[in-house]
Formats: structure tokens, C-alpha cells, sequence
């Protein structure tokens, strides 16, 4: 299956995969997809880089269910044979602990673990020892300041993190990708997206955060760039400038 206009997003997911040593030689990778822009980008992008990359890599995707009704992931499965890659769907009953069991007051942090946590189990279960998410270069910029903000601490997710517990190592391929570039390459190439029914969707603090970061970023040309930037001089987390070449290990968790 061929993309069009995707060398952007390949140059982005080729330097982060180097610079962060992502990729090694015989690994089998998951792809967390969602049914979001983001995450089948990714698949759409590894997928891209496995046909020249020198480094032979397996692919396979999988998507958990959260059990919200009108969500069909069957478009995916769709994308996912046309591509050869192997799809599984993992349903769950995680909306209804959220919402009707537990009723948490914070639906979306319980939420995400019990996605990870699936994810994870699923990953070992396929044979895989990586898990690729599709974390992107606005979504890091969002997240170090919500953690700045919210919580008075300097972090954000890692690059590359490995799960002792697990022996599985989450990596994030588009950590350089502009969510615009990731927008233009989707509608570019007419590729499926699954809209979200749950009642959270858009109305989270993390799209508040979005929104607030992309008007500053309007008022003050730049500063998305320049977040980015003192993370990777600082450290944070386990970015580091390309520059400077790397020093810790990945974060362990």
C-alpha cells in the first residue's frame, strides 16, 4: 500500500527512531491504535519505514476497546489487512468501571491505565517486545506543561521507556512530528479515523491545556519550539539534544 505525501512524517519517525535508538535488529512491535489520527499515522509511518529501514522489524496493531457503544474499529482491521499487518481487537468492560461502577471523578486517568495495562498484556501475548504509542511533538510540549502547571514538577512521558515488570519497552516514533503534518498526511491519503463516543472526548483538561498551548504559541511565535528545546538541554525524562549525544539509559518503570 502506498502514501502520499509521507515523507515529512518519515523523516520525523526515522530521526527520533535513531536519535532514541527505537529499533533494533529482529524486534516485533505493537502499535497502540486507537482509531485516532495519531496512532494510525504511526502504523501508517513504521509500516512506511519497515519496506527500507536497515534494521528488519515485525509489525502488528492492536486496539482496545473500551466497550463505548457506536464505536466501529472495523475500518481499521480493513487498513490493517490491506497492509498486511495483523490487527487484534481487544474488547473490554473498562467504560462501564469507569462510569457506572466506580464513577470515577476522574474518568480519563483510571481510563488510561486500564488501557495500558491491556495493551501491555496483549503486546507479550502477540509475541512482541516493543510497543509503539503515538505520542507526537505537540502532545509532549502539552504534557511537560500540564505537569508544570498542575503539579509543580518538571516531566513528561520518555522517549524510550522500558517496563521491567513486563520486559517490554514503550517507544514513540513521532516524538518529532507536528500534529499538523500528521493531519495533512491522514486527509492526504483518505485514512480511516474512529470517533470517540465517550462522553469525556474534548472536554478533558489535557484539551484545555491543547488549546491554551496553541494560543500561546500564536501570540508568541516559537514557543512550542522552545519548550521542546529545553527539554531536550535539560534532560528531561530521557530527551536529550542530538548534539549531545546519549548518556542515561532509558527510563525504567
Amino acid at each position: 500500500m502506498d502514501f502520499v505525501n509521507a515523507r515529512r512524517l518519515l523523516s520525523c519517525a526515522r530521526r527520533a527512531v535513531e536519535q532514541y535508538e527505537m529499533i533494533n535488529e529482529g524486534d516485533r512491535i505493537a502499535v497502540g491504535i486507537s482509531g485516532g489520527k495519531d496512532s494510525t499515522a504511526l502504523l501508517c509511518i513504521l509500516k512506511e519505514l519497515q519496506r527500507f529501514y536497515p534494521k528488519h522489524f515485525e509489525l502488528c496493531a492492536i486496539t482496545v476497546n473500551t466497550g463505548f457503544e457506536g464505536m466501529d474499529f472495523a475500518p481499521l482491521s480493513a487498513l490493517c489487512r490491506q497492509m498486511g499487518v495483523e490487527h487484534r481487537i481487544v474488547d473490554s468492560d473498562i467504560a462501564k468501571i469507569v462510569f457506572e461502577v466506580r464513577k470515577e471523578s476522574n474518568p480519563c486517568s483510571l481510563c488510561a491505565r486500564m488501557r495500558r495495562g491491556l495493551l501491555h498484556d496483549t503486546a507479550k501475548e502477540m509475541g512482541c517486545n516493543k510497543l509503539a504509542l503515538g505520542h507526537h511533538y505537540d502532545d509532549a510540549v502539552v504534557t511537560f506543561l500540564m505537569n508544570l502547571f498542575n503539579e509543580g514538577r518538571i516531566g513528561c512521558f520518555s522517549p524510550v521507556t522500558y517496563l521491567s515488570r513486563k520486559d517490554l519497552t514503550m517507544v514513540r516514533p513521532l516524538l518529532f512530528a507536528d500534529e499538523g503534518d500528521i493531519r495533512y498526511f491522514m486527509k492526504s491519503n483518505d485514512l480511516p479515523v474512529v470517533t470517540s463516543t465517550c462522553p469525556e472526548d474534548k472536554h478533558t483538561d489535557r484539551e484545555r491545556f491543547k488549546r491554551m498551548v496553541d494560543e500561546m504559541d500564536r501570540e508568541n511565535k516559537g514557543l512550542k519550539h522552545r519548550v521542546f528545546t529545553a527539554m531536550e538541554k535539560g534532560r528531561i525524562d530521557g530527551f536529550f539534544p542530538l548534539s549531545e549525544g546519549r548518556e542515561p539509559p532509558p527510563k525504567s518503570e
